[in-house]
């Protein structure tokens, strides 16, 4: 293996486009497992075989003569032991990085580490690596640079150490032999010094427990496993499996049907648990707001059209002043629902309409009004006449054309200001970005953001920082997302895409562009998205080879590019951040909102996150899926999302293949959602409002029972129903019965009709209801060919009988 690797420096596909030429090993690859170790860089890798329990691999490598060093340990089915101390060997590394800063004694790192395994994990301390590390560069090791108790020397900004540490000599307790019993952790990196902050780590390889562990599976999964194809022997088998298959196993819609039902029980306990802390909140009616114009009369204008009796508007105050009974009343413009102007004949009519209560249909009638119970005015209608006196300069109806542009310009701008605080309301405020002053940040460069800051799309760098990102427009436009913000951090391949992009899915909406959003993602495009379809292309072509070449290149950079960005970023972040990717063979197809997109879930939420608007569902607020539109003559059904949170609308995916059913429902059932099925779409706004007015009468009477088909009082119906209609075969058949069908059975043989009945009377036995498939086929074909011959022997004696009458007609007409 040491062998094999030392060989693939030489190797295109490994190394990448590095010039090989500046490309050496800094000593032999090293592999060491089987309870033989020995934690220096000296040693050489043995003949023995890889033994599967603790593998500790080192590598060092140098390219244009300087070198590079890490250390990993990786373990097959490690004890909760091995785990703990392993753990602590990560935390141990951190340490040492935190103390490793510029004009920091050699020594006392190493004293840092000593005391940190003194007081978390004494028992250690005997299995400590005499040294931690050394300065490294042109030489691999510089012997007076070394990190141990006698190198006083201090620290520099710029330095290269290659920290290694480990444990050796420990012993595992449930190991069998002295390979499983025998057992060392070692693990090491490349750093760099830094000044008033920790090292940076250079070798970005992961290394936490899931990342170098493989867990196995227990003995006897294994050999339940091993079992099952021993069953299936050859065709002569098949009858038995099919037999047990019908008769004692489960199938997996039992499994299915009985997990269904733990789970509705244990949403119900859940829903009534809610609902009794909900009790203690209680919802705030919204109010409309009420906008007084003037707080007294001395704020009015002195304006000669109001003297005149004339509308005016007041732009200050956002107020429209009208002459009601001569009396010039002020009326706030938010008081305003909608104005209408008309001319007929001499006059121009100005019409004004006022919100009042009742005024609003359908969503916008739950505003309330602060005194409902007031006197209200509906509207008011001005007409003037468009015929102008002599000597005045104007029409009267001047007037009136002057008040409704106004008045349609002051209340255009209310309503944007208006929208503008309604975006407002609810943003939480983030905490401040802590920026990092450290270029070497994990930055990617040249990546557009969705949705846009401006009307065209403009790229922009994403840096990663202390406690979050900031995205910096070329423009220079910074949108900031803090990590305890991100509810679910998503990074999606170019595998079969044309994009490959991150989407962050937030906790709490922030505001941008004057809007808040909760769904911002980073993308940048792979390949050609259009085609010209009018050029001619062959495949023998070097411009398309090329261009293909090309592309798959750039698809293979960007993803390891995205790659190396989260796994810094992860390691930034201690853990605060963790990415996950969408699972595309568990997908489905669906419209969740007006185009036909693959639906793909990752490990806690279902999304799409390639097309715009994007589709992002947690599935911890989820408490209900519901199938609609389930029927074999449909080809496609709908999905219903119900959220644990009632106030909140459902969603819904529409369209989806109804071969998909089964798998849709496995993923489901996986993921310990609860789902019903219908033929009839639902009227949900209706009836989440009847569950949000009633919630302890709705699950009084059953809760959800009533979107299952299934529920407990059907299944009452039809267990009655089944035993009211068997009957027991010796009580069902009189003994006359059985005579004449004896009769007819021995009399009746060789009629097709009576043929075909017995066959269907043998089938229906007992005796030859496990006969598998391929068997059931060849009875019926045989049967088919009976029926075929039988026809066709009708169809000659027919034949025949007309030949006959036709020949007796003919001799009496020549007679």
């Amino acid at each position: 293996m040491a062998e094999n690797i030392e060989a693939s420096l030489e190797n295109k596909k490994i190394v990448g486009n590095v010039d090989s030429n500046f490309l050496d090993m800094c000593y032999p690859p090293i592999i060491q497992s089987g309870g033989i170790y020995n934690l220096k860089f000296s040693v050489v890798s043995d003949q023995n075989k890889l033994h599967f329990g603790t593998i500790i691999c080192a590598l060092g490598v140098r390219y244009k003569s300087y070198c590079s060093n890490v250390v990993r340990t990786m373990f097959v089915d490690p004890s909760d032991e091995q785990q703990s101390n392993y753990n602590f060997l990560l935390t141990l590394e951190e340490e040492i990085l935190k103390t490793l800063v510029d004009g920091t004694k050699l020594s006392s790192v190493y004293a840092t580490a000593v005391d940190y395994v003194k007081k978390n994990k004494p028992e250690l301390l005997k299995n400590l690596t005499k040294n931690i590390g050394f300065v490294m560069g042109i030489e691999f090791r510089e012997g007076s640079l070394v990190l141990n108790t006698k190198t006083d020397l201090k620290a520099s900004k710029g330095m290269v150490f290659n920290i290694n540490i480990g444990f050796s000599n420990l012993t595992r307790k449930e190991g069998k032999g002295d390979q499983e019993k025998k057992y060392a952790l070692f693990i090491g990196d490349t750093v760099l010094v830094n000044e008033n902050q920790p090292a940076t780590v250079l070798t970005q390889m992961k290394k936490k427990i899931k990342h170098v562990g493989i867990f196995l599976k227990e003995d006897d999964d294994e050999e339940e496993e091993i079992e099952q194809p021993d069953q299936l022997l050859g065709r002569g088998m098949r009858k038995a499996v099919l037999e047990s298959k019908l008769r004692t196993d489960i199938s997996t819609e039992d499994k299915r049907k009985s997990h269904q039902k733990e789970l509705a029980t244990q949403m119900n306990n859940e829903a009534k648990e809610r609902l009794a802390q909900a009790k203690s909140d209680k919802t705030k009616v919204k109010a409309k707001k009420s906008n007084i114009s003037y707080k007294n009369v001395a704020q009015m204008p002195k304006d000669p059209d109001i003297h005149a009796l004339r509308i005016a508007i007041d732009k200050k105050y956002e107020t429209v002043i009208l002459p009601v009974f001569t009396i010039p009343t002020p009326y706030h413009i938010s008081t305003i629902k909608n104005i209408s102007q008309s001319v007929e004949g001499d006059y121009t009519y100005l019409r004004i309409n006022f919100h009042h209560p009742g005024s609003s249909v359908g969503r916008l009638d739950t505003v309330t009004f602060p005194n409902p119970d007031a006197i209200f005015v509906k509207e008011v209608t001005y007409r003037s006449s468009n015929t102008k006196a002599p000597g005045e300069s104007s029409a009267p109806a001047a007037n009136l054309n002057t008040a409704f542009r106004l008045i349609k310009d002051v209340q255009k701008k209310f309503k944007t200001r208006e929208a503008e605080m309604r975006e407002k309301e609810g943003i939480v405020k983030q905490d401040t970005l802590m920026i990092n002053p450290n270029r070497g940040n994990p930055k990617l460069k040249d990546l557009y953001i969705r949705p846009n800051i401006t009307h065209k799309r403009i790229q922009g760098t994403l840096e990663a920082h202390t406690n979050g990102f900031r995205y910096t427009s070329v423009r220079g436009d910074k949108v900031d997302i803090l990590y305890n913000n991100i509810q679910h951090a998503i990074f999606q391949p170019c595998d079969n895409e044309m994009v490959i992009l991150l989407h962050f899915h937030l906790k709490n909406a922030i505001l941008f562009a004057n809007k808040r959003h909760v769904d911002i993602q980073f993308y940048t495009e792979v390949g050609e998205i259009t085609t010209d379809l009018l050029k001619h292309h062959n495949i023998h072509d070097r411009d398309d080879i090329r261009s293909e070449q090309h592309e798959r290149e750039l698809r293979h950079k960007l993803k390891s590019a995205f790659k190396n960005f989260i796994e810094k970023v992860e390691n930034l972040s201690k853990g605060e951040m963790e990415f996950e990717s969408p699972f595309r063979d568990l997908g489905f197809f669906g419209v969740p909102h007006r185009s036909t997109v693959l639906l793909q879930p990752t490990s806690s939420c279902l999304l799409c996150v390639i097309e715009w608007p994007t589709f992002v569902i947690t599935l911890e607020d989820v408490e209900l899926v519901h199938f609609e539109r389930v029927s074999f003559h449909i080809k496609n059904f709908d999905m219903v999302f119900i959220f644990k949170d009632y106030s909140r609308k459902v969603a819904t995916v529409n369209s989806v293949p109804m071969n998909l059913l089964d798998q849709v429902k496995d993923w489901l059932n996986s993921c310990d959602i609860k789902y019903t099925e219908g033929v009839q779409s639902l009227n949900w706004t209706k009836i989440m409002r009847t569950i949000i007015d009633d919630p302890e009468g709705f699950f009084e009477n059953g809760g959800w029972t009533f979107l299952d088909p299934e529920s407990s009082g059907d299944e009452d119906d039809s267990d009655e129903e089944g035993e009211d209609s068997y009957m027991p075969t010796d009580v069902e058949d009189n003994s006359e019965e059985t005579t004449d069908s004896e009769f007819d059975e021995e009399s009746a043989e060789s009629e097709f009709e009576e043929s075909d009945e017995s066959g269907e009377e043998e089938l229906s036995s007992g005796e030859e209801s496990g006969k598998d498939w391929d068997e059931l086929e060849k009875i019926a074909a045989h049967d088919d060919k009976q029926k075929r011959e039988q026809d066709e022997e009708e169809q000659t004696l027919s034949r025949k009988r007309k030949q006959k009458s036709q020949g007796g007609s003919s001799k009496k007409r020549k007679r």
